[in-house]
C-alpha cells in the first residue's frame, strides 16, 4: 500500500477513484504519566510519555485507514492528512483519512 500526501503520485498513473478512507483511535493518558508530565511542566523539556502516546496513535490510525483502503480494492491512498481532537478530560482523538485509488 503507497501512501502520500500528495494529490498525486509522480510518476504513477491513477485509474480509478475508491473514495475517502479513514482510521482513527482515541487514547487516553496513563494517570502516573500525566503526573510525571506535570512535574516537566515545571522545568520544560519533552513529555516523551506524550510523544510516544502521540506517535502510537498516529500508527494505529494509519494502520486502519490502510485497512479500510485494503477492503475497498485501493493500492494506495493520496492526500493523507491528518487530525485531531480532545474527545473528553484527559482523551484524543487521532484521525488519519485520505482518497483511497488504484494506481496503474
Amino acid at each position: 500500500m503507497e501512501l502520500s500526501n500528495l494529490e498525486t503520485l509522480p510518476g504513477r498513473t491513477i485509474i480509478r477513484h475508491l473514495g475517502l478512507v479513514q482510521g482513527s483511535t482515541v487514547r487516553s493518558k496513563h494517570a502516573g504519566k500525566d503526573l510525571l508530565a506535570g512535574f516537566k511542566n515545571f522545568v520544560g523539556g519533552e513529555l516523551k510519555a506524550y510523544t510516544e502516546l502521540l506517535n502510537e496513535s498516529r500508527q494505529e490510525a494509519i494502520d486502519r485507514m490502510v485497512q479500510q483502503a485494503q477492503a475497498v480494492g485501493a493500492n494506495a491512498v493520496i492526500n493523507v492528512r491528518f487530525s485531531t481532537s480532545n474527545i473528553a478530560s484527559g482523551a484524543a482523538e487521532v484521525m488519519a483519512y485520505g482518497t483511497a485509488v488504484v494506481l496503474e
